[in-house]
């Protein structure tokens, strides 16, 4: 039996989604990992360069193996009402929360190989009532009563190049974060990190490093006294459990290349000390990835960018390298 497709829900289809969705199926479409749109027919039909002609309705996933190199498969999910590049609206929310909804159910039920998510914009759909700060946790609640053997999160993974960090507080106001980190969350993440890099990125021994909070990692508890009180124990108890963990080390000198080559996944403690070196070393291409679920799911590391949505500018290099590496790890997890 053919393994299934990917299943990429459309994300925000008043933003830069239809039109790197198409781009990447351009790319990919020979040769590359085939997928499905889990989305509105017209969005995408709208943000073709050929129109509807290189769209082609499907009803079930397998069929998209079949067309994906001469079209691009969408499983039409329409919106209640269209929607005008660039301008955002909470119209659109209850379709997209679908779109999200029916690409995990695939992956639940074994039809698609794993879920590839184009950009949300969170505003809109806070104002339809939305309760989950992004899509990390939205999934994290969908798959939480599936079985799945390891550690669980969800944890937020993004990765550029050679570089992979994981995130212990993610969408989490910096005045917040000192209060949010505990020995226990970090060891979580370090678990779950060290499960996936074993599972789904074949590192037989992964080596993990622990970013401090503080300027200096706390100067020895002169400038702060998480590292010591925090982040040094779940260290010393991710060693505990057998896994390769050290520091807390400054986050200033944790990410250049000589550093990179010791460790397999820097686990950091909020979003920015995470996305800034990803983002300095790949913009264009990083991508996110959701570690600890019993399904795969990526994304593009970029925004909804409604300021250029529907002008024919955006790249599609992240969401290529997610659905790349998206089916990489389904395969990994196959095999």
């Amino acid at each position: 039996m053919k393994p299934g497709p990917l299943a990429l829900s459309l994300g925000d289809p008043a933003g830069i989604g239809p039109e790197i969705v198409v781009k990447a199926w351009n790319e990919l479409r020979r040769g590359g990992p085939p997928f499905l749109v889990v989305g509105d027919y017209q969005a995408l039909a709208s943000a073709s360069g050929g129109g509807a002609s290189i769209l082609r309705q499907v009803v079930a996933p397998a069929e998209a193996l079949d067309v994906f190199e001469t079209a691009l498969p969408v499983l039409n999910l329409p919106l209640k009402t269209p929607v005008v590049a660039g301008q955002p609206s909470a119209a659109a929310a209850p379709a997209v929360i679908k779109w999200i909804e029916t690409a995990v159910g695939l992956a639940l039920s074994g039809a698609v190989a794993g879920v590839v998510t184009a950009p949300i914009a969170k505003a809109p759909l806070y104002d339809a009532g939305f309760k989950f700060p992004g899509h990390t946790e939205f999934l994290g609640e969908l798959t939480a009563s599936e079985r799945f053997d390891g550690a669980r999160g969800p944890v937020m993974m993004l990765i550029a190049g050679d570089l992979r960090v994981a995130l212990v507080t993610v969408h989490t106001p910096l005045a917040q974060v000192p209060g949010q980190l505990s020995t226990e969350a970090i060891v979580n993440v370090g678990k779950v990190t060290a499960e996936a890099l074993s599972r789904d990125f074949g590192i037989a021994k992964p080596r993990l490093a622990v970013a401090g909070l503080n300027p200096h990692a706390g100067e020895s508890g002169g400038i702060g006294r998480e590292e010591i009180e925090i982040v040094a124990p779940a260290v010393r108890a991710l060693v505990d459990l057998g896994i390769d963990a050290t520091g807390p080390y400054p986050a200033d000198s944790l990410f250049p290349e000589a550093m990179r080559a010791n460790y397999d996944a820097a686990i950091c403690l909020y979003h920015d000390q995470a996305l800034i070196p990803v983002k300095m070393l790949d913009f264009w291409g990083g991508v996110n990835v959701t570690l600890g679920l019993p399904i795969v799911r990526t994304s593009p590391d970029h925004g909804t960018a409604f300021d250029i949505a529907g002008r024919g500018l955006a790249r599609a290099d992240s969401l290529i390298a997610a659905i790349r590496l998206a089916d990489q790890l389904a395969k990994a997890r196959a095999a």
